[in-house]
Protein backbone atom coordinates (compact mmCIF):
# COMPACT_ATOMS: atom_id res chain seq x y z
CA UNK A 1 0.00 0.00 0.00
CA UNK A 2 1.14 3.52 -0.71
CA UNK A 3 0.91 6.32 1.88
CA UNK A 4 -1.35 8.31 -0.46
CA UNK A 5 -3.87 5.43 -0.39
CA UNK A 6 -4.22 5.33 3.42
CA UNK A 7 -7.65 6.38 4.67
CA UNK A 8 -8.65 7.46 8.20
CA UNK A 9 -10.27 4.88 10.48
CA UNK A 10 -9.13 1.91 8.39
CA UNK A 11 -6.65 -0.91 8.73
CA UNK A 12 -3.36 -0.69 6.85
CA UNK A 13 -2.26 -4.20 5.76
CA UNK A 14 1.29 -3.14 4.87
CA UNK A 15 3.13 0.09 4.12
CA UNK A 16 6.81 0.90 3.85
CA UNK A 17 8.57 4.23 4.01
CA UNK A 18 11.40 6.33 5.38
CA UNK A 19 11.37 8.06 8.76
CA UNK A 20 12.04 11.70 7.88
CA UNK A 21 11.62 13.22 11.35
CA UNK A 22 11.13 12.12 14.94
CA UNK A 23 9.68 14.27 17.70
CA UNK A 24 10.41 14.20 21.41
CA UNK A 25 9.24 11.13 23.31
CA UNK A 26 6.75 11.86 26.08
CA UNK A 27 5.35 9.84 28.97
CA UNK A 28 1.70 8.84 29.14
CA UNK A 29 -0.50 7.13 31.70
CA UNK A 30 -4.12 6.09 31.39
CA UNK A 31 -6.50 3.36 32.56
CA UNK A 32 -4.79 0.84 30.22
CA UNK A 33 -1.27 1.47 31.47
CA UNK A 34 1.64 3.81 31.02
CA UNK A 35 4.65 4.19 28.76
CA UNK A 36 6.21 6.43 26.15
CA UNK A 37 4.92 7.75 22.83
CA UNK A 38 6.42 9.93 20.16
CA UNK A 39 5.37 11.30 16.77
CA UNK A 40 7.39 10.71 13.64
CA UNK A 41 6.86 11.42 9.95
CA UNK A 42 6.84 8.52 7.50
CA UNK A 43 7.35 9.26 3.79
CA UNK A 44 7.26 7.36 0.53
CA UNK A 45 7.16 8.50 -3.13
CA UNK A 46 3.43 9.25 -2.87
CA UNK A 47 3.23 11.28 0.34
CA UNK A 48 3.88 11.66 4.05
CA UNK A 49 1.92 10.63 7.14
CA UNK A 50 2.25 11.10 10.89
CA UNK A 51 3.42 7.88 12.57
CA UNK A 52 2.91 7.22 16.28
CA UNK A 53 5.76 5.26 17.85
CA UNK A 54 5.11 3.45 21.12
CA UNK A 55 7.56 2.38 23.84
CA UNK A 56 10.35 0.17 22.38
CA UNK A 57 9.52 1.30 18.81
CA UNK A 58 10.95 4.72 19.73
CA UNK A 59 14.38 3.17 20.32
CA UNK A 60 14.27 1.00 17.17
CA UNK A 61 14.14 3.82 14.62
CA UNK A 62 16.09 6.94 13.75
CA UNK A 63 15.81 9.55 11.03
CA UNK A 64 16.64 7.91 7.72
CA UNK A 65 15.46 4.44 8.80
CA UNK A 66 13.28 2.55 6.34
CA UNK A 67 10.46 0.79 8.17
CA UNK A 68 7.64 -1.56 7.29
CA UNK A 69 4.33 -1.41 9.16
CA UNK A 70 2.21 -4.56 9.00
CA UNK A 71 -1.39 -4.80 10.25
CA UNK A 72 -1.37 -1.11 11.16
CA UNK A 73 -4.26 1.25 11.85
CA UNK A 74 -4.91 4.78 10.66
CA UNK A 75 -6.82 7.06 13.00
CA UNK A 76 -7.47 10.79 12.78
CA UNK A 77 -6.68 13.47 15.35
CA UNK A 78 -7.63 17.10 14.81
CA UNK A 79 -8.12 16.50 11.09
CA UNK A 80 -4.74 14.85 10.58
CA UNK A 81 -4.22 11.17 9.71
CA UNK A 82 -2.11 9.20 12.18
CA UNK A 83 -0.67 5.78 11.44
CA UNK A 84 0.28 3.34 14.20
CA UNK A 85 0.80 -0.37 14.67
CA UNK A 86 -2.36 -0.46 16.79
CA UNK A 87 -3.04 -3.50 18.99
CA UNK A 88 -2.06 -6.20 16.51
CA UNK A 89 0.43 -4.55 14.17
CA UNK A 90 4.16 -4.83 13.80
CA UNK A 91 6.96 -2.38 12.97
CA UNK A 92 10.09 -3.76 11.30
CA UNK A 93 13.21 -1.76 10.50
CA UNK A 94 14.13 -2.73 6.93
CA UNK A 95 17.36 -0.67 6.80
Amino acid sequence: MKISEIQSRTSVPEVQGEIVSIGEARQFANERGSGRVCDAALKDKTGEIKLSLWNEQIDQVKEGSTVKIENGWCSEWQGQKQLSTGKFGKLTVVK
